[in-house]
């Protein structure tokens, strides 16, 4: 499911149609990422070399093209993260508005060390952008690393309503003295994407293969994976890498979140429970309780979040 190709010729000959769940990819940034170690304070003394870069003249065609392939090998419902930074991210955009793919996030991954500039602010985020593909309901798990009632015990709020802000600050990873590709997505940061929008068992695909990082962490959350990659250098090496990931390895490191408690939160409101809930509040009062403190109670006895039930209470006072 590995293959030394380019990717707009490889899904053209390897991948059907509707046949990938979750595209995860970070494409060239076409700024010559293969000089960029001329400009910058970088040691590339265990970089791999042949790291294939897109001229700028050839970037709004070729972008065109590899996300028109991906368009077609999603399944309807099937999501896409594209890593991208700001120079070119303009044709990505132009490309994805030619499809039929529907925005769902633009997302800021902030991360540490941007590169040093002096006459200008300092870069340290890149783009990721959220798109799914119209004619299913789109995978998004959207507890399966927060339940809905966990607090953060330090700045207080709902972990799971912090975990999914749209600005998510991830550390890259060094690797001093180890053998890496010229850019790497950090095991946290895809393990963030896979969890939230696949399934065990289901296709993840990374057009740009480069290190491989978005196969091995797939693999390691017991997803299949598939993927491109047009440097021989790359791809030899990291075939040999990937024989040693083990299916299903990082499952166990994964955070397991509690139970869910507001488990009638996606469910329509009766009028008979409205007038119960409004009934149950009114005795919680008259016998003592705080408001904050009779939403949380009511909270746990009628399965829903406080937002609900502050609607329900406002509604009244309408």
């Amino acid at each position: 499911m590995f293959y030394h190709i380019d990717c707009i010729e490889g899904a053209r000959n390897h991948l059907p149609d509707a046949s990938v769940d979750l595209i995860i990819t970070d494409p060239p940034y076409g700024i010559g990422g293969d000089t960029l170690h001329k400009h910058y304070n970088r040691n590339e003394d265990f970089v791999l070399d042949g790291y294939i870069e897109v001229p700028m003249e050839e970037y709004p065609a070729f972008t065109n093209d590899w996300i028109k392939e991906a368009e077609r090998v999603l399944k309807p419902g099937g999501s896409m993260y594209i890593v991208s930074g700001y120079t070119n991210l303009v044709h990505i955009l132009n490309a994805l508005g030619k499809t039929r793919l529907k925005e769902v996030n633009h997302i800021i991954w902030k991360f540490n060390f941007g590169v040093y500039t002096s006459k200008k602010f300092i870069s340290s985020h890149y783009h990721i952008l959220y798109y799914v593909k119209p004619g299913n309901t789109p995978v998004f798990n959207t507890f399966a690393r927060y339940a809905d009632t966990e607090k953060n015990e330090t700045e207080g709020g709902s972990l799971n309503y912090q975990d999914r802000e749209d600005v998510w600050q991830i550390n890259k990873e060094f690797k001093p003295g180890k053998i890496k590709n010229k850019n790497e997505l950090p095991t946290q940061l895809l393990t963030k994407m896979i969890q939230y929008s696949s399934n065990e068992g289901d296709l993840v695909c990374d057009f740009f293969l480069g290190s491989f990082s978005t196969a091995k962490v797939a693999i390691g959350l017991n997803r299949r994976a598939c993927g491109f990659e047009k440097s021989a250098i790359a791809y030899n090496y990291q075939m040999q890498e990937i024989k040693q990931v083990v299916p299903g390895g990082l499952l166990e490191q994964l955070r397991v979140p509690p139970a869910n408690i507001y488990v009638n939160q996606s469910k329509p409101l009766t009028e008979e429970e409205k007038s119960t809930i409004l009934s149950r509040f009114d005795a919680l009062k008259a016998d003592g309780k705080t408001k904050k403190a009779a939403i949380e109670l009511m909270g746990l006895e009628f399965g829903r979040g406080p937002w609900s039930l502050e609607r329900i209470l406002k509604n009244r006072n309408a």
